[in-house]
C-alpha cells in the first residue's frame, strides 16, 4: 500500500467497530482530517442537500491537500466526486445479520433505512462497485469482510506509519 494521503469515506452499513471509529483511528495514525459526511449533508430537520449542491460541496471538500470522509448517505449520496478524488477506498462490507445488530444496538433508525439494508446487497452494493470501478479504477481498494480484517487492516496502517519515522 502506498502512503495514505487520501481516504474516501469508510462505507459500510453500520459495523463494529464502525465506520466512524475506523475513520478516527486512520486520522490518529495518519494525521489527516476527517471529514464527517452526515453533518455537512443533512440540514436542519433532517432535509437532504439537493444533489446538486452536494456535489459541488464535495467538490470543494476533496481539493483539500489530504482527507478522511467518513460517510454512507445511502440513496441520497453522489458518490462519484469523492470516489474521484480518492487514492484509497476502505470499503466495509459486512454481513447483513452484523449490519442490523449494530444498526438496533446504536439506536432507533428511520423506516426509509431498514429498507435500504435490507435492499443493500441486491441494489446498492452493485452500484457502487460500478462507481468505483469508473470513478476510482487507479485508487487502492480495500474491501473488509469482517472486524477481523478490519483491525488487520488498521495494524497494517499503523505499521507503515510507524516504519517511515
Amino acid at each position: 500500500m502506498t502512503e495514505v494521503d487520501y481516504l474516501t469515506y469508510a462505507r459500510s452499513m453500520s459495523t463494529p467497530p464502525g465506520k466512524s471509529t475506523l475513520a478516527m483511528r486512520l486520522g490518529e495514525i495518519t494525521g489527516l482530517p476527517i471529514i464527517e459526511l452526515d453533518k455537512v449533508f443533512w440540514q436542519p430537520g433532517l432535509v437532504a442537500t439537493p444533489r446538486e449542491q452536494w456535489a459541488a460541496v464535495q467538490q470543494e471538500l476533496a481539493k483539500a491537500e489530504g482527507w478522511i470522509m467518513d460517510g454512507d448517505l445511502g440513496p441520497y449520496d453522489v458518490v462519484g466526486v469523492r470516489l474521484h478524488a480518492a487514492d484509497t477506498i476502505i470499503f466495509l462490507d459486512f454481513s447483513f445479520f452484523r449490519c442490523a445488530w449494530r444498526a438496533i444496538r446504536r439506536s432507533r433508525e428511520r423506516a426509509d433505512f431498514w429498507r435500504w439494508l435490507l435492499a443493500y446487497r441486491r441494489r446498492s452494493r452493485p452500484l457502487l462497485m460500478e462507481a468505483i470501478a469508473t470513478h476510482a479504477a487507479s485508487a487502492d481498494l480495500h474491501v473488509l469482510r469482517n472486524p477481523g480484517a478490519l483491525w488487520r487492516f488498521v495494524t497494517h496502517v499503523e505499521d507503515l506509519r510507524r516504519n517511515r519515522s
